[in-house]
């Protein structure tokens, strides 16, 4: 049987895709009613950081234990992959002790290359190419708070980055407009703007972007690994900072995302995240509902338990 990975939202169909919106729902209603199970109990994750996290680790540590199961965290410090050794080797070895392994690195084909050899399934935890998990929880989220996202609009504002890659990626599964605002030089990938021409648009005018927008997203400017181009991207993201005076052109209920960690005064306002549009504090604590209803996924029908 060939084994299921999930290293972008390309990985699951659009039923797949609101099942496991619909299963994290549940997750966190149960948790929250004190009636959680044990599905996964023996079950093990390897977490594999080559990029700093917290909320990425704490949600996956702590889902995986709220499931029955355990972790184990392993920076390149911690093993031979920060020595030198083969993706491939790696990949065989420690998936050979555990039942499922979860990596946030840089490069998207080192996640790739992992997966070919790993006899468990792998999930993205974050790429520079794609966040796919983080999109599993801004989906739940707006789910929540507005319903279907099927004919909205989407406004991503900022860096063309793993996040608005994901996004373009959710806009074909579930069926909504993406209006993407970036400087000139900062597009997303051009290939998946290609396939996605019909709900995807790229302008440099943020004002077009955010008008009449039922979803105002962005991201922080420089992310990891980009720390020598900070400066560099204050200057080129000028006049893309989403604050209280630009959501009033967005819709009457629009909602305002950020996957954090955010910087105050240059990506978002100081009081952006507490604003009366901010949905992010939920949005964060679904990171956890929503990687839990994707381990039970992985792990096929078998382990997924009812109320």
């Amino acid at each position: 049987m060939t084994t299921r990975h999930f290293l972008s939202l390309q990985d699951v169909s659009e039923i797949e895709l609101k099942q496991l919106v619909a299963r994290a729902i549940q997750l966190k209603d149960a948790r929250r009613k004190g009636a959680e199970q044990a599905p996964l109990r023996g079950k093990v994750m390897a977490m594999i950081f080559e990029k700093s996290s917290t909320r990425t680790r704490v949600s996956f540590e702590a889902g995986m234990a709220q499931l029955g199961g355990s972790s184990i965290f392993l920076s390149p410090d911690d093993t031979q992959l920060g020595r030198g050794e083969p993706i491939e080797d790696s990949a065989r070895i420690i998936s050979s002790m555990v039942d499922v392994i979860m990596v946030r690195t840089f490069g998207h084909e080192r996640l790739e290359r992992f997966a070919d050899y790993s006899s468990v399934p792998v999930i993205n935890a974050l790429t520079d190419s794609f966040h796919p998990c983080q999109l599993l929880a801004d989906i739940q989220t707006y789910t929540e708070h507005r319903g279907s996202m099927e004919g909205i609009k989407v406004a991503w504002v900022g860096d063309g980055n793993n996040m608005c890659n994901s996004y373009i990626n959710a806009s074909a599964l579930m069926d909504f407009q993406l209006s993407v605002a970036c400087p000139v030089g900062y597009e997303p990938d051009q290939a998946l703007l290609l396939e996605n021409a019909d709900r995807v648009t790229v302008t440099h005018d943020p004002s077009v972007a955010i008008e009449n927008a039922d979803l105002v997203v962005t991201d922080t400017w420089a992310s990891m690994g980009q720390e020598e181009e900070k400066q560099q991207r204050i200057r080129s993201f000028s006049g893309f900072q989403v604050n209280e005076t630009a959501m009033e052109n967005a819709a009457k209920d629009a909602l305002f995302m950020h996957c954090l960690p955010a910087y105050r005064g240059l990506e978002i306002s100081d009081t952006m995240l507490e604003s009366r549009w901010s949905v992010v504090w939920d949005e964060a604590e679904n990171r956890l509902h929503a990687q839990k209803a994707l381990l039970e996924f992985l792990f096929g029908p078998s382990s997924a338990v009812t109320e």
